[in-house]
């Protein structure tokens, strides 16, 4: 259950500051869909809603040397190691959208699992880093 209230559409049409990041997120992404991520922002904080849209475009939809599914992999990576299901759920479905199989999905699912299982044990061992790795 959500901490905050998620804004109806009818809610959001009354916030100028959500209805414009609104109005925009249906507009790029071609879709009257808005998530309930945003819905939540919205009410909680119409400012950090206005501050966390500018920062998603900025990163994941301005062309970069990082191609789009690769960009919602490393999203999927970084959520699931600060365990939050539902970014999980989102740029998974995000990824899949911009090409990710399930072939991709479970390499990539071995990645993360192996980082995370060696993070952990070089953490629990406490081992220097090499010079060679020092950049």
């Amino acid at each position: 259950m959500a901490t905050v209230k998620l804004l109806t559409n009818e809610e959001a049409d009354k916030i100028p500051a959500v209805k414009e990041v609104f109005d925009e997120i249906r507009d790029l992404r071609k879709t009257d869909f808005i998530n309930n991520f945003w819905r939540a922002l919205g009410a909680a904080d119409p400012a950090l809603l206005k501050r966390t849209w500018e920062g998603l475009k900025a990163v994941m939809m301005t062309p970069g040397n990082i191609d789009p599914m690769t960009r919602e992999m490393i999203y999927i990576a970084v959520s699931a190691a600060n365990s939050c299901s539902y970014c999980l759920h989102s740029h998974t479905a995000q990824a899949r959208a911009k090409g990710m199989t399930d072939d991709t999905y479970a390499e990539l699912l071995s990645i993360v699992g192996l980082a995370a299982q060696t993070n952990h044990l070089v953490t629990a061992m406490q081992v220097p880093v090499d010079p060679e790795f020092m950049a």
